[in-house]
C-alpha cells in the first residue's frame, strides 16, 4: 500500500533516543574526505524531546523499550527480550566460532528466534525504532528516492518522509553507516534509521521491482487495443527517469490495491495523490512541486492529450497490460487555481462478470428481478449514484439472458466488460455516435435484449421506453436516490406517465458498502436508541460487528464490497400512482406496504449477519 503523506513524526513515530556514537562506530569519527559533498547529512538526526506514548506510533512501528545504547551485546538483548534462554548463549557462541557465522545468525538458522525477533533485538540494542513492513504503509514517493539496485545492495528501503528534509529508512544493519551516507548523498536529505527484518526488506524490494516491471514489460498488443485507445509502452528508453518511475509505481500500486480511481490534485505546494479503494478515498502520497508538471505531462502524453493546453478540461484514455491483466485507463484533466488536477479511472477489461446470486441480493429481491428479466418486453432499470455498482448488476442480468436463442446488443460508454456472445457498441461522441443514435441503429438490427449504458437525456429516455413498448426487453441505468424516484424522474424527463406505467416492469436501487474484514472484525452490541436515532426500525439492542484493522485489510477494517438493494416491482397500484404523477414518497410508502425491502432495511439485515457495520450502512445510505 501507499503510505500516508502526513509526517510519521507528527503521528507519533519516535526518534532514536540514544543513537550510535563515534565510540560505537569509529568510521563516524573519521575526518571527512576532501571531496565529500557539503549536503551530506549527519547519518542519525535526532531531536531532544520527551518520547511520545507507544500507542500513538503509526501502524507497524515499535519504539525501543529502553535506551541502553549500542554498548550492550546483541545476545544479551535477545535474552533480555525473552527470545532465547541465557543458558544457551555459550553454546551459541561456540557454534558461531566453529562455523564462521555470527551468534545471532546461528539462533536464526536453528529456528530459536525469527528474523523479525532479530530485527527487534537490533533496534532495541541501538535505541532505534523497529518497523514491521507487513503492517507499515510505505510511501511510494519515498521508496523511489533510491533505485532498487541500491536498495538491494545496502538492504535498506526508504519508507516515509519524517519531515521535509528527513527520510525515514528501514534497514537491516543500522551499523552500516556507509550505506546511510550513500542514501543521504543520493537523496539530498537527512536520514533517520529504523530497523526491519531482512525478510521484510527483501520482500519489499522484490515487490517494488515487480510493480515497476509489471507496467514496463507487459504492454497491450496493438491489434488488441481499442481503435481510439492510445497504447503506451511505459518501458520506453526514458524509463529510468524519476517521473516515469513514479507514474509507473502509482498506476501499478493502484491496480494492486484494487483501486477504481486515482486522483492527482495540486495544492500549490505539492501534488496530492489519492486512491479510491472500496469506494473510499485515502491519501497515498504527495509529489514534490518540482515534479508536478512532469507527472501531469507524462500522464497526458500517455493518454494522447494536448500537453500545451492547460486552460480547458480534456479527456483521453490509454490501454495497458499490467501483470498480464488488460487495463483501460480513462484520463480526465480539470484546470484548477493551483494547476491541472487529473483523475484516472481504472477499468479492468477482463474483470469477472458476476452472476446475480453472487451479488448479495436477498432471495426475494432476486426473484422479483428475475421475473422482470424473463419477460419478452418491458424495461428493467437500475438506479443509484456513480460508482454504486449499477453496471455490474446489469452485466449479471445480461449473463442470465445471454443464450443462443436471444440477440443481445448493448450501447455503452465505456464498454467496461467484454462479454462473449453479445454485440457491444461503444459510444463515440466525437464521431457523432451518441446513445440516442446508437439506440436507433440497434432497433434496426433485430435485437431481443437491448442494454443502454445510461439514460442521460430526454431523447434517450423516450427511445428506450418506446423500444420497451414494441417487443424489446430494455436494460438501462438512471441516476436517482431510490427506486421510487425513478418513476417521477422519467416523467420529469418528458416521458408520458402512461408510457412509464405500461413499460417499466422493475426498478433496482442499490449502493455498495464495504465488507468487514473477516480476520479482525470484533463483536459489539449496538443500542436500540442509537439505531432509532439514525432512522433504523430496530425495536431493541442488536448484536453486530465493528471494524478493527489489520495487515490483511490495510488497517481499514474492511476488505471488499457488497451491494445493498431495494427492488421495486411495478404492480397495478404503482402504475395507478404513476398515472396520477404521485410523489416519490407516496410511491415508496405504497411499495413498502406491498413488501418492498428498502436499502436501509437490507443494510440492517447485512449488519445482523456480520457482513458489514452499522456505521458503513449509515455512510452509504445517509441521504436515502
Amino acid at each position: 500500500m501507499f503510505g500516508q503523506s502526513s509526517s510519521p513524526r507528527r503521528e507519533g513515530l519516535l526518534p532514536a533516543q540514544e543513537p550510535p556514537t563515534s565510540a560505537d562506530f569509529p568510521s563516524m569519527a573519521a575526518e571527512p574526505a576532501p571531496d565529500t559533498p557539503a549536503l551530506a547529512p549527519v547519518p542519525y538526526e535526532t531531536e531532544d524531546r520527551r518520547p511520545l506514548p507507544v500507542d500513538t506510533s503509526p501502524e507497524g512501528v515499535s519504539p525501543p523499550r529502553r535506551t541502553g545504547g549500542a554498548r550492550r551485546q546483541l545476545l544479551d538483548v535477545i535474552v533480555e527480550l525473552g527470545y532465547a534462554p541465557a543458558e544457551r548463549m555459550e553454546m551459541v557462541r561456540h557454534t558461531a566460532r566453529t562455523t564462521g557465522r555470527t551468534p545471532e545468525m546461528v539462533l536464526v538458522d536453528e529456528g530459536t528466534i525469527t528474523s523479525d525477533q532479530l530485527a527487534r533485538a537490533i533496534a532495541e540494542r541501538y535505541g532505534l525504532d523497529h518497523i514491521d513492513l507487513t503492517r507499515f504503509k510505505v510511501d511510494m514517493m519515498a521508496a523511489n528516492e533510491i533505485s532498487p539496485d541500491h536498495a538491494k545492495r545496502h538492504m535498506m528501503v526508504p519508507v516515509a518522509y519524517d519531515d521535509e528534509r528527513t527520510l525515514l529508512v528501514a534497514m537491516v544493519d543500522p551499523a552500516n553507516v556507509v550505506a546511510v551516507d550513500d542514501v543521504a548523498i543520493r537523496s539530498g536529505r537527512r536520514i533517520r534509521v529504523a530497523v526491519a527484518s531482512a525478510d521484510d526488506v527483501t520482500a519489499l524490494i522484490g515487490r517494488l521491482n515487480r510493480l515497476d516491471a509489471a507496467v514496463t514489460e507487459a504492454v497491450m498488443p496493438e491489434d488488441e487495443a481499442e481503435p481510439d485507445s492510445q497504447v503506451v509502452d511505459l518501458g520506453e528508453s526514458s524509463v529510468d527517469t524519476p517521473v516515469i518511475k513514479l507514474v509507473n509505481s502509482i498506476i501499478a500500486q493502484a491496480v494492486e490495491a484494487r483501486a477504481s480511481d486515482v486522483h492527482l490534485e495540486p495544492d500549490g505546494r505539492e501534488l496530492r495523490v489519492r486512491l479510491r479503494v472500496d469506494g473510499v478515498l485515502t491519501e497515498a502520497t504527495r509529489v514534490p512541486w518540482k515534479m508536478v508538471a512532469g507527472v501531469v505531462s507524462r500522464i497526458k502524453i500517455m493518454a494522447d492529450i494536448d500537453i500545451s493546453e492547460r486552460r480547458l478540461p480534456q479527456d483521453g484514455r490509454v490501454g495497458l497490460a499490467i501483470d498480464g491483466r488488460k487495463i483501460d485507463l480513462r484520463v480526465a484533466t480539470l484546470p484548477s487555481v493551483h494547476g491541472e488536477s487529473v483523475v484516472l479511472r481504472l477499468l479492468d477489461k477482463e474483470g469477472v462478470v458476476l452472476e446475480l446470486p453472487s451479488l448479495g441480493m436477498r432471495q426475494e429481491d432476486r426473484e422479483r428481478l428475475e421475473k422482470g428479466l424473463h419477460r419478452t418486453h418491458g424495461a428493467v432499470l437500475v438506479t443509484g449514484p456513480t460508482g454504486s455498482g449499477k453496471s455490474t448488476t446489469l452485466y449479471a442480468a445480461v449473463q442470465l439472458l445471454n443464450t443462443p436463442d436471444r440477440n443481445v446488443i448493448t450501447v455503452e460508454d465505456p464498454v467496461e466488460y467484454q462479454v462473449d456472445g453479445i454485440t457491444q457498441v461503444q459510444v463515440n461522441n466525437k464521431a457523432g455516435l451518441t446513445f440516442a443514435k446508437g439506440l436507433r441503429s440497434i432497433l434496426r438490427s433485430d435485437p431481443d435484449v437491448i442494454l443502454v449504458g445510461e439514460i442521460r437525456d430526454k431523447e434517450t429516455a423516450k427511445i428506450s421506453i418506446e423500444a420497451a413498448m414494441t417487443g424489446h426487453l430494455v436494460l438501462s441505468t438512471l441516476h436517482t436516490n431510490d427506486a421510487a424516484s425513478t418513476i417521477t424522474r422519467l416523467i420529469e424527463m418528458g416521458v408520458e406517465p402512461f408510457l412509464v406505467a405500461s413499460s417499466v416492469d422493475a426498478v433496482v436501487a442499490q449502493r455498495l458498502c464495504r465488507v468487514l474484514c473477516t480476520s479482525c472484525k470484533r463483536p459489539v452490541q449496538v443500542a436500540g436508541e442509537v439505531l432509532a436515532e439514525h432512522g433504523f426500525m430496530a425495536p431493541s439492542d442488536m448484536d453486530a460487528y465493528e471494524p478493527v484493522g489489520c495487515s490483511r485489510c490495510g488497517g481499514t477494517g474492511y476488505k471488499g464490497r457488497v451491494g445493498l438493494y431495494e427492488v421495486l416491482k411495478i404492480s397495478e397500484g404503482i402504475r395507478s400512482l404513476a398515472l396520477r404523477r404521485a410523489t416519490p414518497g407516496e410511491i415508496a410508502m405504497f411499495a413498502s406496504a406491498e413488501g418492498m425491502t428498502t436499502l436501509r432495511e437490507d443494510g440492517l439485515e447485512k449488519v445482523r449477519l456480520g457482513i458489514t457495520s452499522v456505521d458503513e450502512v449509515i455512510r452509504v445510505t445517509g441521504t436515502v
